[in-house]
């Protein structure tokens, strides 16, 4: 319950281009998006090191495997920050979002990563992933 008022508190404040107008063939490609809200519960004591691993490079590796990256929150209550990270990716299809992760967990320059920021632990116990599809009033497609 707390995930589904979460999505939608989050996808209703989000201002991106393409509200379904169709006006543009970018805009009716937009129409047809798929959303994955992902929710990573960080292993005691690595959130610090998961931030550091997405801003240093997952965030690139999501670009280059076509993943188009809507945003990332963290809990407001100070103690749930501290092991939960939301963040939203969105894709032209599922198709679409399968091939980019297929591509993605391949990567060498992940592979390389992954390893190194996992040399004291793993960083994230558990990972939820939704994919969702914009209903035909929603602000954001």
């Amino acid at each position: 319950m707390r995930t589904s008022i979460l999505v939608l508190v989050i996808l209703s404040l989000l201002a991106i281009p393409g509200n379904g107008s169709g006006a543009d063939t970018k805009e009716k490609k937009m129409e047809n998006r798929v959303f994955e809200l992902r929710i990573y519960h960080a292993a005691p004591g690595k959130m610090k090191a998961l931030h550091q691993r997405f801003r240093g490079t997952t965030n690139a590796l999501f670009k280059k495997h076509g993943m188009t990256i809507i945003g990332f929150w963290s809990p407001t209550d100070a103690k749930e920050a501290e092991s939960k990270l939301y963040y939203i990716l969105a894709y032209p299809s599922k198709e679409a979002a399968d091939k980019a992760w297929k591509g993605f967990r391949a990567d060498k320059d992940w592979l390389e990563a992954k390893e190194a920021s996992e040399k004291d632990g793993a960083l994230v116990s558990k990972v939820e992933s939704i994919y969702m599809n914009p209903t035909d009033y929603s602000p954001i497609k």
